[in-house]
Parts: structure tokens; sequence; C-alpha cells
């Protein structure tokens, strides 16, 4: 009787979380930064159909990169959480935390799973608030981890290049349009680039909206 193979669990999980991010690496980047009345949210994309940057609340964005249908499947999730939380309480309960908080378990479950795959994703979420210092930007990794991110979040396959480029730049005072010159000039001059805004200034209580070239 042959014994069977044994992997010890620190390279299992190192495993897993090479194969997550070699999917993440092939995706092209998608970035959210601060600005005065919000927060801008751009991404690399070809596609005018298949979005990667999506409202999931009134006050709150979603973004992503990797495979599709994962974090396709992982946006529509955030919609039915908001939507019943937003419907059992009140709008303002639905939060980026409480999101994100519930995206970081179900990643986290996926990546240490003995039968699942791990996603090969990771997400940007993010809340515009009533004053600058209520605004909010959340980085989701593959495995669960949440950063909070006071400036700008990057994800996706050339994102030290786009970090340092953005801090090169970055200035919190700045309007719209500077916001979303530095943020498309962060990427080579002839990508194609989704790009949204979440703001405060609108007079409706959905802040999202999309903004053509």
């Amino acid at each position: 009787m042959s014994l069977p193979f044994y992997v010890a669990p620190e390279q299992q999980m190192k495993d897993r979380a090479d194969f997550a991010l070699k999917g993440i690496a092939r995706g092209r980047s998608v970035m959210a930064l601060r600005y005065r009345d919000g927060v801008v949210i751009v991404a690399e994309n070809p596609s005018g159909t298949l979005h990667k940057i999506s409202e999931i609340y009134d006050r709150i964005g979603f973004a992503a990169v990797g495979r599709y249908n994962e974090f396709e499947s992982l946006r529509i999730a955030g919609i039915r959480y908001a939507d019943l939380r937003g419907y059992s309480y009140d709008r303002r309960d639905v939060t980026a935390r409480g999101l994100v908080n519930a995206y970081s378990q179900q990643l986290g479950a996926a990546f240490s799973s003995a039968v699942d795959k791990p996603y090969e994703v990771e997400l940007i979420v993010a809340e515009v608030g009533q004053t600058a210092a209520d605004d909010q930007i959340f980085r989701l990794g593959f495995d669960g981890t949440i950063t909070d991110e006071p400036r700008f979040a990057v994800v996706g396959g050339a994102t030290e290049a786009l970090q340092t480029r953005l801090s090169a730049g970055f200035d919190p005072d700045a309007d719209l349009t500077q916001a979303l010159t530095l943020a498309s000039r962060c990427f080579s001059h002839d990508a194609v680039l989704e790009r949204a805004v979440l703001d405060r200034t609108h007079p409706q209580p959905r802040k999202f909206r999309r903004v053509e070239a």
C-alpha cells in the first residue's frame, strides 16, 4: 500500500499564492486615487462592454483585475449584499468597510480551501464620504488581505511602475480634470482606458458616474 503524497502546508500555500499571482499579473492594471471632491477610478480596458469598474451602491465603487468571470461573480455578490443590507436596515448602513469584510471572508476561504482553487483577482473598493476625510479606498488581495490606502491604490500586472508614477504627481487637492489627467498619463499613450468617478458634489444620492475620454 503506497503512502499518500505529502506536501507541507507552507509549500502548499506558497504554490497557491504563486498560482493566483501569475493569473493576476497577466491582467491590465486598475487604479483609484483621491481628489478634492471624491475618488477617481481608471482601468486599462480595451473592451467597451466588459467593465472592470462598476457601481456597487450609492457611494461605493468597485474595480478589479484578473479573471473576468471571477471578479464579475464577486461584483454581483457585493450588489446583493448591499441591497439586502440597505433594505433590511438603512441605506446609510451600507459601507465599503462592511463590503470589504464580506469579500475578505470569501476570498480567504477560497485561498485556504483544500478543494477550491484560489481566486485569480485583486479588488479595489472605494467609498466617497461627506468630506474628504471620510473618503475610503481599500485594496483586497487574492487571499483576502485588506489594505486601507490613504492616497491611492493600484492592482494588476504593472503595479510598481504605476505606483511610482502616481506618487510623483499625486495631489489630494487636485480637481477632477487634474486627477483624471494624472491617472491617464500613468498608462501608456496607446492604452484604452475606462474611467469613472465617485463625486461627492453630485446632488443625487448615487455618486458614481462614468467619464468619457
